[in-house]
């Protein structure tokens, strides 16, 4: 980021920084008291920096836009993430009885993938290339006992998220006086 300042009141709390966006499509960090791109906007995301993007005008929060915008770019410069069946998958839940559910399932699992990472990362500390290179092949038991937890912990989320469904289902028909 240029020319940040410290930011006293923000120590120990998690306040999140304000971005005003402008209708000339200009974002101005107010932490900062300066311009800053998209690009700066997703070291904020990579840094665990907490913000908000808010209209400069109506002061209608644009965060999930600006993310949106952030994944589009990133999709659309190199090696893109999902595929278009992926996509395509995606945009069939919207409207779906399902949506709920399937932002929840992903929500979790995104999470569970990145408390994967995190544990290999610190797991893999002090490893030499040669121990690495056999990590990342998957031939270790510590790799395989990774993977499984993290296979069975996704298993459990689409197991609960299988009961919610089954549950309000039986709510939804009660209410209707279709109980089974």
């Amino acid at each position: 980021m240029q020319n940040k300042k410290p930011s006293g009141a923000r120590q120990g709390t998690p306040v999140p920084r304000i971005i005003k966006k402008y209708p000339n499509r200009r974002l101005y960090d107010t932490d900062t008291s300066t311009y800053i791109t998209l690009a700066e906007v997703r070291h904020l995301v990579m840094d665990s920096e907490p913000f908000v993007v808010r209209d400069a005008k109506t002061n209608e929060d644009l965060t999930r836009s600006i993310l949106l915008q952030i994944i589009l770019e990133a999709e659309a410069g190199g090696a893109p993430m999902f595929t278009e069946a992926v996509l395509a998958n995606i945009i069939r839940f919207y409207g779906n009885a399902m949506q709920g559910f399937m932002g929840t399932y992903l929500e979790k699992n995104v999470q569970a993938f990145m408390d994967l990472q995190a544990k290999m990362s610190e797991q893999a500390k002090g490893l030499t290339p040669e121990m690495l290179a056999q990590l990342m092949n998957m031939q270790s038991p510590m790799m395989q006992g990774l993977m499984g937890s993290y296979v069975e912990q996704s298993k459990s989320m689409f197991v609960q998220m299988q009961e919610q469904m089954r549950e309000q289902t039986e709510q939804m028909l009660g209410a209707f006086g279709l109980k089974r």
